[in-house]
C-alpha cells in the first residue's frame, strides 16, 4: 500500500515537472512576450539625429546622454507621453569603437558617463521606456560594433541595462543567415526573461536580395518588422512607402495583428520636409496602416501646429485600437487621383481616408460610403478627425461631397447608426 501511495505521488510530480518544462520551452521559443498588442509610440533618434557624434562642435545635437534626456522631458512636457507616446529610442552610433575586455558592448564614455543604465533610469523614473540599437553583422550600418558572435551576450548586456526594446539591423549580413540570426536573437531576449520589444529589419534584407519573405513566419518572432529603406524627410520618400505598402498589401495584411506590426519607418512629421497637408497624410495612412509611431524628428523644435497633428488623440485611437486589424487602399480614381483607404475597427467601426495625389490643386470630390466597401443596409455616422466635427449620417449609396487639400487627406470614423427623420449634412 505505501509502494502503492509512493508511486502515485511520484507520477504526479513526474507530470508535473513534465508540464513546467513544456511550458518553459514553449515561453522561450514563442513571441509571446506579452508586447506590441497595439502598435508601440515614441520617438527614434536616427530621423533627425543620424551619426552626429562630435559633441565639441555641436552639443546641442551630438547623440548624448543630455540629448535623450531632453528629448524624454520634451516627451512629457509637450504632452507626447500623455498621448500615449513612451518610447526613447536611441539608434546606431552609441557604442564606443571597440568591446571592453569582456567582450560585452559599451557606450561611448565622453558622451554617456553614466552609461545605458543611466539612460535606463532617467527615463523609467519619468514612466517612459528605453529602447536600444545593434546590428547581426560584425558592424552596424554606421561602422560601430556589430553583434556577430555575440548576440547572447549583447541579449544579456540590454537586460541587465533595463533595455525595453532592441531595434536589430542587418548591415554586413549574408542573407542566408538573416532568418536564423533573428531567430536566434528572439530566442537569447527571451532567455532573459525581461520583456523587450522586438523590432526587426529581417525582411527588407530578403526583399533588398530579390527574395520573397514569408511575414506570417517573422510574425513568429519579431513584435515589428520593416519592409523598406529607410524613410527621408521628404514627401518624395514618404510616398514611395505608401506605394511600396499599397502594392504588397495582400502579403502584408494577414500577418498583421496584435503583437506583430508591419513597420513602414518613422514618422517625419515635425521635421522640415513635409507641409502640414503632408503631414496628416502620413499620420492618417499610419494610422490606417496599424504602422508603429515612432517620431523621427527634433521635439524640442516641432512647430505647434505640427504639434497637433502629432497629438491628434481621434487619429491615435484609430492606429491604437486593440483590433489590431491592418488597413488597405480600396480604390483608386485615376482620373481625378483620389485614392480611398479604410481600416476595420473594434465594434463595427471603421477609418476611411480620402487621400488626394494632386500636388497643386485642392480636389471637390464627390463619393458614396459604396466605394469604400462599407457593409450595405447600414447608414452610418461619419467624424471627420482632422476637423474634429461631425460630418453627417449617409447612406452606403448616398453621395456626397468632399473637399480635399494637394498632397492631403480627409480622415472619418465612422459609426452605424439609424437614420434620422430629418438629418442634415454638415457640409464639406
Amino acid at each position: 500500500m505505501i509502494m502503492e501511495v509512493n508511486l502515485t505521488v511520484l507520477l504526479r510530480l513526474l507530470v508535473t515537472a513534465l508540464s513546467v518544462v513544456i511550458f518553459l520551452s514553449w515561453t522561450v521559443c514563442g513571441l509571446d512576450n506579452g508586447l506590441a498588442l497595439t502598435p508601440p509610440m515614441g520617438w527614434l533618434s536616427w530621423g533627425k539625429f543620424r551619426c552626429k557624434t562630435d559633441c565639441r562642435k555641436d552639443p546641442r545635437n551630438c547623440l548624448s546622454e543630455k540629448l535623450f534626456q531632453e528629448m524624454a522631458d520634451t516627451l512629457i512636457s509637450d504632452g507626447y507621453k500623455a498621448a500615449g507616446y513612451e518610447y526613447i529610442n536611441i539608434d546606431d552610433c552609441w557604442m564606443s569603437r571597440m568591446r571592453d575586455r569582456e567582450q560585452r558592448l559599451f557606450p561611448d564614455p565622453q558622451r554617456f558617463p553614466n552609461g545605458i543604465q543611466g539612460i535606463a533610469n532617467y527615463v523609467h523614473d519619468r514612466g517612459l521606456k528605453l529602447g536600444i540599437y545593434n546590428t547581426f553583422g560584425k558592424t552596424t550600418c554606421m561602422g560601430f560594433p556589430g553583434s556577430q558572435g555575440f548576440l547572447e551576450l549583447d541579449a544579456k548586456t540590454f537586460a541587465e541595462w533595463q533595455v525595453d526594446m532592441l531595434k536589430m539591423d542587418g548591415c554586413f549580413t549574408p542573407t542566408h543567415l538573416i532568418p536564423d540570426g533573428y531567430m536566434d536573437m528572439h530566442r537569447f531576449l527571451n532567455a532573459t526573461g525581461r520583456h523587450i520589444l522586438y523590432s526587426c529589419s529581417w525582411p527588407f534584407y530578403l526583399r533588398a536580395d530579390g527574395k520573397h519573405p514569408n511575414y506570417n513566419h517573422i510574425a513568429k518572432y519579431c513584435n515589428i518588422w520593416r519592409n523598406s529603406m529607410d524613410i527621408e524627410d521628404s514627401w518624395e520618400s514618404v510616398l514611395k512607402i505608401i506605394d511600396d505598402f499599397a502594392a504588397h498589401q495582400d502579403a502584408h495584411i494577414p500577418a498583421a495583428g496584435p503583437g506583430h506590426f508591419h513597420d513602414p519607418d518613422m514618422l517625419v512629421v515635425g521635421g522640415s520636409g513635409l507641409d502640414l497637408a503632408q503631414s496628416q497624410t502620413q499620420f492618417a495612412l499610419w494610422a490606417i496602416l496599424a504602422a508603429p509611431l515612432l517620431m523621427g524628428n527634433d521635439l524640442r523644435s516641432v512647430k505647434p501646429e505640427f504639434r497637433d497633428v502629432l497629438l491628434n488623440t481621434d487619429v491615435i485611437a484609430v492606429n491604437q485600437d486593440p483590433l489590431g486589424r491592418m488597413g488597405q487602399k480600396i480604390f483608386t480614381d485615376s482620373v481625378r487621383r483620389v485614392e480611398g483607404w479604410k481600416r476595420e475597427l473594434t465594434n463595427e467601426k471603421y477609418a476611411i481616408v480620402y487621400f488626394n495625389r494632386n500636388t497643386k490643386e485642392e480636389t471637390l470630390y464627390k463619393t458614396s460610403l459604396t466605394a469604400m466597401r462599407l457593409p450595405r443596409n447600414h447608414t452610418y455616422d461619419l467624424r471627420d478627425l482632422f476637423l474634429k466635427k461631425h460630418f453627417g449620417h449617409f447612406k452606403v449609396e448616398e453621395e456626397f461631397k468632399i473637399s480635399i487639400p494637394p498632397n492631403g487627406v480627409r480622415m472619418f470614423k465612422t459609426s452605424s447608426c439609424s437614420l434620422p427623420k430629418n438629418f442634415v449634412h454638415d457640409g464639406l
